[in-house]
């Protein structure tokens, strides 16, 4: 057998025992987890922790250590102050970083001059982050850092393999981005992470609502930048150089796999052995002796999706298998959620699940066209609010099918006309549950993360994401009142609207693109 051939079969065996190892199976029940049947007075909580329990990737908090923010600007302002107060490490990673963000740069330039220990490591995507080049763009802005402090500054840009040969060389520029990206949205200073849906640009600090949870953990922080670390290991390193650009890039040989444009198998098989060894060995957080709920009462799992990482069929993400799996668990009328989304082009076994649910209380909240990123934009991105229009029609259409008109109201988020005076856009996105049946309807579950929830989350892009179970009373208060701030700018709406209101008419083109291109919208 050929060394290559041999190489890629000890991998792929690899790789399947360890997953015969986990014992939660994400695809299928298994007969253990078949066997264990919740008793009726089972608190409803306990039973998610039970079904999660074989995520290894867990963590434990006392009352205080996670905190939520609640406006862009508070964002803003606790990023910078948090990059000042490390000392030994900042790490980032995002889509991008806006073009225009010198004010972050000049922070991090500060904490490097003030910090002698310190050092960043910066993620961004290689598509979206070089979109603009060789005029200013995220890379260029960044690489600024590497003139004074190169030896304690990474950079590093992902590309999706799926950008390897000819589709790279074709395809434009903002188009070729609809291949997939580097999506996660990790902030991490020392002991800290801030884990968000928002990017690091002006809109992202100023006009653009979005969610922020900040943990204080070393454990999570290491596992956080131990994730962070990991994708940059499967990514290119940027280098300052004289060209029109200002940057270059090079395939480090401390890499953990091949560099994708010369074997681009080769590349997917090493980059999901490192992932498989990342999610499956990596040791599970170590629960406080005789964990006391009073001490210790909020418990996070971390939850990621890298499809694109993985050859067809032995895809062993977390993050799909873990929201479909709190959707199923929804058995009873009295468990009430929201789920929001900015893109509302919803998974569709996540929009068969949340009508499916006997809840009789259910929320969706999505953007109104008024508050989409992409409204009147120039070019095709221009349609894409009525795209979504139409998928909202659709999934109105669908809660009527299943008879739960009175139980899920659709509602639309708006403040003012985005792109214009005081104008604001949506973009946060996520899960809330509450077990109203003891009389108390704040949530107890949240998801926090960069997923938008959408076909091409699940499919094309690189995310990752928390569950938050808790019973500690000022995080759900404040769980709560994240949600009011989110609910006070929306109105219901329902198909009457689509009826009458002439800006929900869609045309049969968008429709059909919508159709052809919805995987990756």
């Amino acid at each position: 057998m050929p060394p290559y051939r041999l190489q890629t079969t000890l991998i792929r065996t690899i790789r399947r025992i360890k997953a015969s190892e986990v014992s939660f199976n994400y695809r299928t029940l298994t007969k253990k987890r078949q066997a264990v049947r919740m008793s009726s007075s089972e608190p409803y909580i306990d039973e998610i922790k039970r079904k999660l329990s074989s995520i290894r990737a867990r963590f434990y908090f006392k009352t205080g250590e996670i905190g939520v923010l609640g406006s862009p600007s508070n964002f803003h302002e606790t990023l910078k102050r948090k990059i000042l107060q490390a000392k030994e490490r900042v790490f980032l990673a995002s889509l991008y970083i806006g073009k225009g963000q010198d004010d972050l740069i000049e922070c991090l330039n500060r904490a490097l001059e003030e910090n002698p220990k310190l050092r960043i490591y910066v993620l961004i995507d290689g598509l979206r982050g070089t979109r603009e080049a060789p005029s200013k763009c995220s890379v260029s802005l960044v690489s600024q850092l590497l003139d004074k402090h190169q030896d304690r500054v990474d950079l590093r840009l992902y590309r999706t393999p799926a950008c390897v040969g000819w589709k790279g060389w074709l395809l434009p520029r903002r188009i070729n981005e609809g291949l997939g990206l580097q999506h996660m949205k990790i902030y991490g200073f020392d002991e800290e992470v801030i884990l968000s849906g928002a990017n690091l640009s002006s809109d992202y600090f100023t006009n653009r609502q979005d969610r922020y949870y900040v943990f204080h953990s070393r454990a999570f922080s290491d596992y956080y930048f131990d994730l962070q670390q990991l994708i940059s290991g499967l990514s290119y390193k940027v280098k300052k150089s004289n060209n029109a650009q200002k940057f270059g890039l090079f395939w480090p040989k401390d890499n953990l796999a091949i560099e994708p444009a010369l074997n681009k198998t080769q590349f997917v098989l090493e980059s999901s052995a490192a992932i498989s060894n990342f999610l499956l060995d990596k040791p599970q957080c170590p629960a406080p002796s005789n964990v006391d709920k009073e001490e210790y009462p909020t418990v996070v799992y971390s939850i990621s999706q890298f499809t694109p990482l993985f050859p067809h069929g032995e895809d062993l993400s977390t993050e799909k298998p873990t929201i479909l799996s709190l959707i199923s668990s929804i058995k009873k009328p009295s468990i009430s959620w929201t789920f929001t989304a900015g893109y509302f082009n919803v998974l569709p076994e996540i929009k068969k699940g949340l009508v499916s649910t006997p809840s009789k209380q259910a929320t969706v909240i999505t953007a109104s066209p008024y508050a989409n990123g992409f409204f009147e934009s120039k070019g095709a991105s221009g349609h894409l609010p009525a795209a979504y229009l139409h998928l909202s029609k659709k999934f109105l259409k669908s809660v009527k099918r299943h008879g739960k008109e009175a139980n899920i109201i659709l509602r639309e988020w708006k403040n003012g006309i985005v792109n214009k005076p005081g104008g604001w856009s949506y973009h946060a996105k996520g899960l809330w549950i509450a077990d109203s049946s003891s009389g108390d309807s704040r949530p107890m579950i949240t998801c926090i993360g960069s997923s938008n929830y959408t076909r091409r989350a699940y499919s094309l892009d690189l995310e990752s994401n928390a569950v938050i179970l808790t019973r500690d009373n000022q995080l759900r208060d404040e769980m709560q009142q994240e949600l009011n701030n989110l609910l006070q700018n929306t109105k219901k709406v329902n198909l009457e609207d689509f009826r009458n209101e002439p800006h929900r008419k869609v045309n049969s083109g968008v429709k059909l693109a919508t159709f052809f291109l919805g995987k990756r919208l």
